[in-house]
């Protein structure tokens, strides 16, 4: 990405495109109980995590979030719901599409109970998150599918991944889950999806 991406971002959260998504991932809502986590002592990472639903509806379970997006705009929005609610959210203002930026954001190796990455597409991604994970973390990706329905989501297929390219990115995790195909967002609205639930293993 660069300083136009940056731009192009904070314009589409300024005039409101993505006000109205307030609710979580349903993947993250459905698999979060699944997992078997307890106590406070849990640390997320939500990679590309836009106005911060997801991160809110973690850190209003309890969960220490740390939320990195290239949006200052989006990060000033989610600072003050955090801060209005005394949410444990921790932001961080960074362009993941440089390797050397990505790599500088992701500090905390090995200290995460879980990493996020929802709708944002860049693959190469999930292995940086494997290194931020605890032996035994879990992972939640969720990218739009490249398809000739009617679906909502980014029309350019660059911004979407081909059919298996998700599940072959995660082959250094033991895969819980994975699935492929048309989902009703929980707005009702139909979505082309590639959904993968995984764990980190030892080597």
């Amino acid at each position: 990405m660069s300083q136009a991406d940056r731009e192009k971002w904070n314009e589409r959260y300024r005039s409101g495109t993505y006000v109205s998504r307030t609710h979580p991932s349903a993947l993250l809502t459905e698999w979060l109980p699944k997992l078997g986590w307890g106590g406070d002592d849990r640390r997320a990472l939500d990679v590309a995590c836009g106005r911060g639903r997801n991160s809110v509806y973690l850190a209003r379970d309890r969960w220490q979030v740390d939320a990195i997006d290239i949006s200052n705009v989006a990060l000033d929005h989610l600072i003050k719901t955090a801060s209005a609610e005394n949410l444990s959210i921790t932001c961080f203002e960074a362009d993941l599409g440089n390797p050397e930026n990505r790599f500088k954001c992701f500090f905390k190796r090995d200290q995460y109970d879980l990493g996020i990455l929802i709708r944002y597409t860049d693959l190469s991604l999930l292995d940086a998150l494997n290194g931020t994970l605890k032996d035994g973390g879990c992972l939640i990706v969720e990218e739009h599918l490249v398809t000739d329905a009617d679906v909502i989501g980014p029309q350019n297929s660059k911004f979407r991944v081909e059919p298996g390219a998700l599940l072959n990115a995660a082959a250094g995790f033991e895969v819980i889950s994975y699935r492929e195909g048309i989902i009703d967002d929980p707005d009702g609205r139909p979505a082309a999806l590639a959904q993968l639930v995984a764990r980190k293993t030892s080597p």
